[in-house]
C-alpha cells in the first residue's frame, strides 16, 4: 500500500485514539516528536509506540484523579512533549478537553474556565516568569495540577474501554476574542481528523519528511498538525519558544523539510535569509506551509525567489481548522493569488448577504459545510446565528471561487471600508503596499469620518534602517499602480511593530482602530 493510500485509510479512523493506536501498530519505532532544546544534548524524542504507551499511562493517572468520559479538563501548556501526551491521554479517556493559549491571562483564562465549567485545570507551574498556579487560584480553578514536569501516571489495566464514537463533542477551542469575549468552539474527533486530513493530503508529504511546530500546541493548528503526523508517519520538531535566529539551530540540527505557521512566520524566515542571501537558511527545507492570516502575493514570490523552496498557503479558522490548502504542484499563479482548493467533502458556497448562491468569479460571502466544520458554540444563541438554513457556516469572509475551483479571499465583511457609500477592500490595498520596498507589514483599516462615513487609513511596519514612508509617497505609488482615487489612503501611521496575537502572529486590527479612531 502506498503512503497516500495508507494515510487515506487511516483518515477514516473514528476517533483520535484509534488513529494513534493504528499508527503505533504500523510504525512503532518511528520517531513522531522531537523537542529542540537550546542545548542539543538536552533534545528529546518520542516514538509512535511510546506516544501510545505513555499516553495510556497518563490516561490511567488521570482516571485515578477522577477524570472520566465527558469530564471537562482545561489545560494551558506550552508546546512540548508532555502537552501532546496529556492531550492524547484525554482523548483516550473520552474526556472533554479545552486547550488555552499559554499567553492568555486572567481575563481570557477566567472566561474559558467559567464558560466550559472545567473540573480540572493543568498548568506548567511557573513558566517564562509567569506563575500559572497563582493565576489559577485567583480565578478559583478546580482540580488544579501541574502537567509540565509531573504528568499523572497509572496502570493502563485499570482503564475503561476507549471511546468508540468520534462524533461526540470532546474539544472546546477558543476564538481569539479580538473584538469581544472569546467564543467556545465545539469540535469532535472526526472534525479534527477531517481538518488534519485536508492539510496532510494537500502537502504531498512522505515518511521521509520532518515537520515543525513553532506555534502554540493549544491552537487549533495543534491537532491539525498532529493528525498529519499520524496519517503519514513522520516526525515534527517542537519549539517551546520560537524566536529567530535562535530557533534556526533546531531546524538545521533535525533536518526540517517542512516549516511555516502563518504569513508572519514567512516574513521572519525571509528576514533571516536576507542576512546571508547566498547561503540557504535551512538547507533541508523544501516547503513553507501555513495559514491563519492573509498572504500577499509578493510574500509568495519573495520566498520562492530568495529561499529557493515552495510556499503553500491555506485557509482555516478555529471553527474549521482546514478549509482549503495550496499544493506544491499548483501553479505559481494559484499559489500566489489563491488559498488553494477544498478537499473532497468540503462544500464552499459563495452567496449574497441574503444567502443567494453566486456563480464562480463573483465576490460574495463565504459559507462552509463539511465534516471539518465545528458543531457550533458553547452559547446556543451564537450557534443559531452562525449557520444558515441549509447548515452552512457563515464565516464572515468575502471572496470568490475561480472557474477551476480555487478560493480567492478578498477580505472580511467587517474589513470592508465604506467610504461615501462605496465599498473598499482593505486586502486589495494591503497587497499593493506590500510590494513597496521598506515595508515589513501593513494593515489597512477604516476609521470613522463625519464627512465620508469612513476614511482609509494605512498602518505600516517598517524594518530597521528603512527610509520613513510619507503619505504623499504612498499615494503616488498607489496611483501609479492604478488604484482608484476613492480607495487611496487618507491617513498613514508608521509603527515599530503592528499589534499581533500570540498564536499565529495575526495582526489585531481592532487595536489599531481603537488607537487611531
Amino acid at each position: 500500500m502506498t503512503d497516500t493510500a495508507t494515510a487515506t485509510e487511516l483518515s477514516r479512523s473514528r476517533t483520535l485514539w484509534e488513529l494513534v493506536a493504528r499508527r503505533a501498530s504500523l510504525t512503532p519505532d518511528t520517531t513522531v516528536l522531537l523537542e529542540a532544546a537550546e542545548d542539543p544534548a538536552a533534545d528529546r524524542h518520542l516514538t509512535f509506540r511510546a506516544l501510545h504507551d505513555r499516553a495510556e499511562r497518563v490516561a490511567a493517572g488521570l482516571h485515578d484523579m477522577g477524570v472520566r468520559p465527558g469530564t471537562v479538563v482545561a489545560w494551558q501548556l506550552p508546546t512540548r512533549i508532555e502537552t501532546v501526551l496529556l492531550s492524547i491521554a484525554l482523548a483516550r479517556l473520552g474526556a472533554v478537553q479545552t486547550p488555552v493559549i499559554p499567553f492568555y491571562r486572567d481575563r481570557e483564562v477566567g472566561f474559558a474556565l467559567r464558560e466550559s465549567k472545567a473540573e480540572f485545570f493543568a498548568t506548567p507551574g511557573v513558566w517564562r516568569g509567569h506563575d500559572y498556579p497563582a493565576m489559577a487560584r485567583r480565578l478559583g480553578a478546580r482540580g488544579l495540577f501541574d502537567a509540565y514536569e509531573d504528568l499523572p501516571d497509572g496502570d493502563p489495566g485499570t482503564l475503561p474501554p476507549p471511546p468508540a464514537d468520534g462524533t461526540d463533542v470532546r474539544w472546546i477551542y477558543w476564538t481569539s476574542g479580538t473584538t469581544s469575549d472569546p467564543k467556545g468552539v465545539l469540535h469532535t474527533d472526526r472534525s479534527l481528523i477531517a481538518g488534519g486530513s485536508c492539510l496532510a493530503h494537500a502537502l504531498h508529504l512522505t515518511p521521509a519528511d520532518v515537520g515543525s511546530m513553532a506555534f502554540p500546541f493549544a491552537h487549533i493548528a495543534g491537532p491539525d498538525y498532529t493528525v498529519m503526523l499520524l496519517l503519514y508517519g513522520f516526525p515534527a520538531v517542537l519549539f517551546e519558544k520560537f524566536a529567530l535566529p535562535d530557533a534556526l539551530d533546531g531546524y538545521r540540527r533535525h533536518g526540517v523539510t517542512v516549516a511555516g505557521g502563518s504569513t508572519a512566520f514567512y516574513s521572519m524566515f525571509l528576514t533571516e535569509q536576507r542576512k546571508d542571501p547566498a547561503t540557504p537558511l535551512i538547507p533541508t527545507l523544501r516547503l513553507l506551509a501555513g495559514g491563519g492570516a492573509p498572504k500577499p502575493p509578493e510574500i509568495y514570490h519573495a520566498v520562492v525567489r530568495e529561499m529557493g523552496c515552495r510556499l503553500t498557503h491555506g485557509y482555516g479558522m478555529t471553527e474549521v481548522p482546514m478549509i482549503t490548502m495550496g499544493a506544491p504542484d499548483d501553479t505559481d499563479d494559484h499559489l500566489a493569488t489563491t488559498e488553494g482548493r477544498p478537499p473532497e467533502g468540503m462544500s464552499i458556497r459563495i452567496t449574497t448577504a441574503d444567502g443567494t448562491p453566486l456563480p464562480p468569479g463573483t465576490d460574495g460571502e463565504v459559507r462552509l459545510r463539511g465534516e471539518a466544520v465545528c458543531r457550533g458554540y458553547l452559547d446556543a444563541e451564537q450557534s443559531r446565528e452562525a449557520f444558515d438554513a441549509d447548515g452552512y457556516l457563515l464565516t464572515g469572509d468575502l471572496g470568490h471561487l475561480t472557474h477551476d475551483g480555487y478560493l480567492v479571499l478578498t477580505g472580511r465583511s467587517k474589513d470592508v471600508i465604506i467610504r461615501k457609500g462605496e465599498n473598499i477592500s482593505a486586502k486589495e490595498i494591503e497587497n499593493l503596499i506590500h510590494r513597496l520596498p521598506g515595508i515589513a507589514d501593513v494593515a489597512v483599516i477604516g476609521l470613522p469620518d463625519p464627512a465620508r462615513g469612513e476614511r482609509v487609513c494605512a498602518v505600516v511596519e517598517q524594518p530597521p534602517g528603512a527610509a520613513p514612508l510619507t503619505l504623499p509617497q504612498l499615494t503616488a505609488y498607489l496611483r501609479a499602480e492604478g488604484l482608484a482615487t476613492h480607495k487611496l489612503p487618507e491617513q498613514l501611521e508608521v509603527l515599530d511593530s503592528l499589534p499581533r496575537n500570540e498564536a499565529l502572529r495575526k495582526v489585531l486590527k481592532y487595536k489599531l482602530r481603537e488607537r487611531f479612531a
